[in-house]
């Protein structure tokens, strides 16, 4: 299992991106499923649209559609999780997209977190572990 956050999923599209190929690589090979919060498909979908042009966006919908990136839902008890985290790193400051990145991973007891925010995702600090380990 892999979390998600839009940044290697943006990447691994936009064929121009410094880090397009490390992205790819990482996506292929990580160990499924790949698992995304709803607030991240937003995200990279804007990202998409907005950079490369609504083909790629159609592109990441049909990748979604066929699974191969699990979007998972906010639960509705992990929006005060979301907002706890976005008030503790107010200075940083943390988004609401990346406090749900968080909240998942925490959901899953996962340790790993493909992003390219390193910024956000070093200095946050997560219930069940020290620290995330950043992909790639």
């Amino acid at each position: 299992m892999l979390i998600l956050d839009a940044g290697p999923i943006y990447a691994a599209a936009a064929t121009r991106d410094n880090n397009h190929r490390r992205c790819v690589e990482l996506i292929v090979a990580a160990t499924r499923p790949l698992l995304v919060p709803e607030l991240v498909v937003t995200e990279v979908s804007y990202l998409l649209a907005d950079r490369i042009g609504p083909h790629a966006e159609v592109a990441f919908a049909r990748s979604v559609a066929a699974g191969e990136i699990a979007v998972e839902p906010v639960l509705d008890h992990e929006w005060d999780r979301i907002t706890e985290l976005m008030e503790q790193y107010l200075d940083l400051p943390l988004g609401i997209v990346d406090a749900s990145v968080v909240t998942l991973a925490e959901r899953h007891d996962a340790t790993e977190i493909a992003t390219l925010d390193r910024r956000h995702f070093t200095v946050v600090r997560p219930r069940h572990v020290a620290s995330f380990t950043l992909l790639p």
